[in-house]
């Protein structure tokens, strides 16, 4: 009995999740990258692979870190002039489609994508690079489907348009 009123209010909570003014992404996007990036340090400890020369993948690093700024940098940017959150558990109240989001929608995973496989690229761990197509298809299945299926929600045929005409990644 004592439980009952605490068990009605998740029960409310949990039915009210469509209703949610955000995305419901319950994994903080950042953790799933670190996650398959200290699985793939694990696993290069364990099964070492032959890496790529050192000039070469330290050069491609670099490439990928300032890839990673430039875009992470631009997209707060314009979240911050829009005055609308860029934190999958706040509300959007606009949407943003300029700048790099008028050639990804997801500018910004698309840089966390950069700067993992730069880290992975400086440091040598193969293991990471060959875990990241995983590390995509979780980003894309708990975080960029809620995300969409909640700006279409929340814009309708206004996101629909934009998702139409902009590709998810690149």
């Amino acid at each position: 009995p004592g439980n009952r009123p605490f068990l009605r209010s998740v029960m409310a909570n949990r039915s009210d999740r469509n209703s949610l003014d955000h995305a419901d992404v319950r994994i903080p996007p950042p953790l799933i990258y670190l996650v398959g990036f200290v699985l793939g340090l694990l696993l290069e400890r364990a099964f070492p692979v032959l890496v790529l020369p050192k000039t070469l993948s330290r050069v491609a690093a670099v490439l990928c870190i300032a890839l990673c700024v430039i875009l992470t940098v631009w997209s707060i940017g314009l979240f911050r002039w829009a005055r609308t959150s860029f934190i999958p558990i706040k509300p959007a109240t606009t949407l943003v489609v300029s700048g790099p989001y008028k050639f990804t929608r997801n500018p910004m995973y698309f840089g966390l994508v950069c700067l993992y496989l730069g880290l992975a690229l400086w440091f040598g761990v193969l293991w990471a690079v060959i875990l990241l197509p995983a590390v995509i298809v979780l980003i894309q299945h708990y975080v960029i489907a809620r995300e969409e299926q909640y700006l279409e929600r929340k814009f309708g045929q206004e996101y629909l348009r934009y998702k139409a005409g902009v590709r998810r990644w690149i």
